[in-house]
């Protein structure tokens, strides 16, 4: 998935989504030296750990998400260190505390292959004992092949209206879902411009998740179905792991 061209796009969505912040400050703050953020984005998580004293560092595959993330943190009046690179292949002179991986981050790693040379990657970057903390959501999905829009209007001060749609497609063999966003723009003398954007994200289990996470050398994780630590159960929109590098 390239986001240089969805950066934009996924900072309006999402700018307000606070539900995990402070179980990710609370993780960080608990950390006993540098912490690496897998999938940083635009910096959401990484500039409201910063501005708690968290050392922490971004990496992020998109070079424009990096500049959005880096605008951030300086509106903010924030240092954060951001890398550009891969959670399969990054390859950095330092071993981490802990390691997070916010906001489906795991869910681009689309077979079997990519999703365990990251895991052993993220592995070899943390210190013995070191946590890793990440969530994904639970798989379910909306009517496919349907378009729909799910409340998500943006008001420029220009006076233009941004409205977007989405369908989505499902393959189960592979565990992929697929959405197609429609972003229509109209501007104030009714002219409509609208941009495409396609987004595939492959869904996990709970426990082809925990048996990945002790292949690539962790110990068994504890799972959550929030973010407050409740239990994952039939009623959970995510699951949320915890374990340790052995």
């Amino acid at each position: 998935m390239n986001y240089d061209e969805f950066a934009d796009l996924y900072d309006h969505q999402y700018d307000v989504y606070r539900d995990d912040l402070h179980h990710y400050a609370r993780v960080g703050e608990q950390a006993r030296g540098p912490v690496l953020e897998i999938g940083s984005g635009t910096g959401r998580v990484t500039a409201f750990l910063a501005r708690r004293g968290v050392d922490i560092t971004g990496l992020e595959p998109s070079a424009r998400m990096i500049e959005r993330a880096q605008d951030r943190a300086q509106r903010d009046g924030l240092t954060v260190k951001y890398v550009q690179g891969d959670a399969r292949t990054f390859s950095l002179d330092q071993r981490f505390d802990t390691v997070i991986a916010p906001f489906n981050a795991l869910m681009h790693l689309y077979t079997p292959n990519e999703q365990l040379q990251a895991m052993e990657n993220i592995h070899a970057h943390l210190k013995t004992g070191g946590h890793f903390t990440f969530d994904l959501y639970v798989p379910r999905f909306g009517k496919p092949h349907t378009l729909r829009h799910e409340g998500e209007t943006f008001h420029a001060p220009d006076g233009s209206r941004t409205d977007v749609f989405l369908v989505q497609r499902h393959d189960k063999p592979r565990q992929h879902i697929t959405t197609e966003y429609h972003v229509d723009t109209t501007a104030p003398d009714g002219t409509l411009k609208r941009r495409h954007y396609t987004l595939t994200q492959r869904y996990y289990t709970r426990y082809e998740v925990e048996w990945l996470l002790r292949f690539a050398g962790f110990e068994s994780p504890r799972v959550t179905g929030s973010f407050q630590g409740g239990p994952l159960d039939a009623h959970s929109e995510v699951m949320v792991f915890s374990t340790r590098a052995v």
